[in-house]
């Protein structure tokens, strides 16, 4: 292998195509996704720090939702900015190994999220279900260790499918990756040779990635409503489904749209471009901007947080001024 190079193709670097709009339009888009980026970090940035600050949300639940909410800034944050910078150049170039950190860090971070959101929602059905043993069930080291395992996990589980695809051959000279970064089946579709071993272990990695944690979720809220029909009043049933809406919402924002590129790679790769840079767009964008606002706009607990902390604010500036 050559120096700089991971795989005995000789290619040193990609060519990342990007999105593609009108030049009347790019202006816009690039605008677009600028604001999407600083909503994302500033949305989920004040989550977190509602969450540190605030006692009365040292709580399971909202310790899992400030790793839900780390996770989604550190996706946006090694694709947009990069993306961002690519538009206002006239050819996104990206070395071989900047593009394969990138691929490995994507897909480890969206894994960590699948297994995130199944200990999230063991913890919901935890709280619903077995509400008087629930502070001994789920404590603050027993969180933490759920929490470190969805990285770890999340990060292990990605190290095949990033080296394998590293290791393809790829055309000579520049490769042109038609995406607006190194997704791991853009990257597949520019590989100069059979890659059906590839999508092999990608179906086999999403198992224990992508379906297992789906299987423990759809679990838990089976269980969740088994438990919940019972309940003799409407409002303690609604109280109780309340508590879980927020998190089914966030699961079929992720699911609906990583599932459709990662559990059926193969077939999504007879699609257009443009099919893949949208999906990519919406859980890439879309998804991170609304998870903060899903997890605020219902909760009670987070409106009260927030009021505090204004109110907290106004009193530094009375005693400053």
């Amino acid at each position: 292998m050559g120096p700089g190079t991971l795989n005995d193709s000789g290619t040193t670097e990609f060519q990342l195509l990007g999105l593609w709009a009108p030049p009347s339009l790019r202006p816009l888009l690039w605008a677009s996704l600028l604001l999407a980026y600083l909503t994302t970090v500033l949305g989920n940035g004040a989550l977190v720090g509602l969450i540190a600050l605030d006692r009365r949300l040292h709580r399971p639940m909202y310790r899992l939702l400030t790793h839900l909410a780390l996770l989604d800034t550190a996706y946006v944050s090694t694709t947009l900015p990069q993306a961002l910078a690519h538009m206002t150049m006239r050819s996104a170039r990206l070395s071989l190994v900047r593009c394969g950190t990138q691929l490995y860090v994507g897909i480890s971070l969206g894994s960590c999220e699948a297994i995130l959101l199944a200990a999230m929602a063991l913890d919901r059905c935890l709280a619903v279900c077995r509400p008087l043993h629930y502070a001994t069930l789920v404590t603050a080291p027993r969180c933490a260790a759920l929490a470190g395992a969805s990285w770890t996990l999340g990060f292990a589980l990605s190290v095949p499918n990033a080296v394998a695809a590293l290791r393809l051959p790829f055309c000579p000279g520049r490769p042109a990756v038609d995406h607006f970064f190194c997704e791991l089946p853009a990257v597949l579709r520019t590989a100069c040779a059979d890659t059906t071993a590839n999508y092999r272990l990608v179906y086999g990695l999403g198992v224990p990635i992508l379906l297992v944690p789906l299987v423990l979720i759809l679990a838990s809220y089976t269980w969740i409503l088994a438990v919940v029909c019972k309940l003799p009043s409407a409002g303690s049933r609604h109280k109780a489904l309340s508590t879980c809406s927020s998190h089914l919402a966030v699961v079929g924002l992720f699911y609906g749209t990583v599932s459709a590129m990662y559990l059926r790679p193969k077939a999504s790769s007879d699609l257009p471009a443009r099919h893949h840079k949208l999906v990519a767009v919406f859980y890439l964008v879309v998804t991170p901007v609304l998870n903060p606002l899903i997890y605020s706009l219902r909760n009670r607990e987070v409106h009260m947080a927030a009021r505090y902390a204004l109110a907290r604010l106004r009193g530094m500036r009375t005693v400053l001024h």
